[in-house]
C-alpha cells in the first residue's frame, strides 16, 4: 500500500510521509463522461470528489486505468490544475478529483493512493500569470469540446492545448481573461482542449510544465514551431504547424466580447494561478469602464466564469482599471477592500 508512494517521493528527491488515505474509485459512477473527438478520439469521465482524512499532496495510482488526472482543492478556494498521475500538487488538500482517459475500453479497477511530501514554498503572484499569444477562432458549431459542452452559435469559451486547466463541464473552474490589442477583454471557462497540442501548459514554469520543458515560460510549442522551426516545425502529432495559435476562442468570444475581426495577438491571464479575492458570474454581463450602468461598454464576462476583484465601491466591483462589474452579478466574494 505505501509502495508507490515511496516511489514517487525517492523519484522527486523528496521525503516522505506514511500514506494518510487510499481509495477505490467507483468507475462505475462517475459525475461526467465525454468524448473528446477534436483530440483523439479518447473518452474522459471525471469521478466524485473524495474527502481524505488527513491532508495529502502525492498521488499514485494502481488498477488497470490508462491515464489519470488528479487536482485537489486549495486551502483559500479554487482547484489547483489538474496533473497527471504519478502527481505531486502544489499545496495539501484533503478534497481530492480524479478523472479517466481511455480509448476502447473502459478501466475496471482504479485504487488512488495518497501521501504527504516536503514542498518548497510557493510563491503566487496576486494577478497571475499573463503571455501574449495568438489567437484563433474555434468554430465547430454544434461539436463537443472536451468538456462536453455542445458548441452553441455565437458561443463564449476558450480552448487551451493542455487538459491540465480543463473546467468541468459547466463550470469555470479554469477560467482566462483575453485581452484583445483593441482594449476590449472577456473573461471565459476554458472548455476545450486545444490548438494544435494536448500537454502544452506552457504559462507553467519549465519544473512544472509537461513538455517541451526548454521553452521560456509563457512560449507555446505551436508559435515556436511555426515561428523558429522548433521541432521540425511540427507539433506533439507530427503535424506541420500553420499557426503560431496558443489559444483557440470561441465565435461569441472572439467576435462579441473581443470584437476580433481575424486571427490576433491577445494578452491572457490564466486567473486560477493568482491569488486574492474571487468569484463566479452565473450569466453574462457586461464590463463597463466605470462604476455606472451608462459607463462605456469595454467587455463581457462569460456566464460561469470566474474574477478576480481588485476592490469595491457601493455595488460595484473593480476587476482592472477601468474595469467595473455590478457587484450582484457576482457571488462567492469575501475579503475585497474597498478602492
Amino acid at each position: 500500500m505505501t509502495a508507490l508512494p515511496v516511489v514517487l517521493a525517492l523519484l522527486a528527491g523528496l521525503t516522505v510521509a506514511p500514506a494518510p488515505d487510499e481509495w477505490n474509485v467507483e468507475l462505475s459512477q462517475p459525475v461526467s463522461v465525454n468524448q473528446m473527438f477534436r483530440i483523439d478520439s479518447s473518452t474522459i469521465a471525471v469521478y466524485p470528489v473524495h474527502t481524505l482524512r488527513r491532508p495529502a499532496n502525492a498521488f499514485t495510482v494502481s488498477g488497470d486505468a490508462a491515464v489519470v488526472d488528479v487536482r485537489g482543492w486549495e486551502p483559500g478556494g479554487g482547484w489547483t490544475e489538474w496533473t497527471e498521475a504519478p502527481a505531486v500538487l502544489d499545496v495539501s488538500t484533503t478534497d481530492v478529483q480524479v478523472r479517466v482517459l481511455y480509448h476502447d475500453t473502459a478501466p475496471h479497477a482504479l485504487i488512488v493512493h495518497a501521501a504527504s511530501v516536503a514542498l518548497p514554498p510557493r510563491v503566487r503572484d496576486g494577478t497571475g500569470v499573463g503571455y501574449e499569444v495568438f489567437a484563433t477562432r474555434e468554430g465547430l458549431v454544434g461539436g463537443h469540446t472536451a468538456s462536453g459542452h455542445v458548441i452553441a452559435e455565437r458561443d463564449h469559451f476558450a480552448a487551451l492545448p493542455s487538459r491540465r486547466g480543463l473546467s468541468t463541464k459547466d463550470s469555470g473552474d479554469y477560467t482566462v481573461k483575453v485581452c484583445a490589442r483593441n482594449g476590449r477583454c472577456e473573461w471565459a471557462p476554458v472548455w476545450d482542449v486545444g490548438p494544435w497540442n494536448t500537454k502544452d501548459d506552457y504559462w507553467n514554469p519549465a519544473d512544472v510544465r509537461q513538455m517541451w520543458t526548454d521553452l521560456p515560460q509563457g512560449r507555446p510549442q505551436a508559435q515556436a514551431a511555426k515561428q523558429d522551426g522548433y521541432n521540425g516545425g511540427l507539433d506533439q502529432f507530427g503535424r506541420l504547424v500553420r499557426n503560431p495559435a496558443g489559444i483557440d476562442l470561441a465565435d461569441g468570444m472572439f467576435w462579441d466580447g473581443l470584437q476580433l475581426t481575424t486571427n490576433s495577438w491577445v494578452t491572457v491571464t490564466f486567473l486560477w494561478t493568482a491569488s486574492g479575492p474571487h468569484g463566479s458570474v452565473a450569466a453574462p454581463q457586461d464590463v463597463h469602464t466605470a462604476p455606472d450602468p451608462t459607463a462605456p461598454i469595454t467587455g463581457l464576462v462569460a456566464a460561469h466564469a470566474q474574477v478576480e476583484v481588485e476592490c469595491r465601491v457601493e455595488g460595484w466591483y473593480r476587476l482592472a482599471p477601468d474595469m467595473w462589474l455590478p457587484a450582484d452579478a457576482v457571488s462567492g466574494v469575501t475579503g475585497v477592500a474597498a478602492c
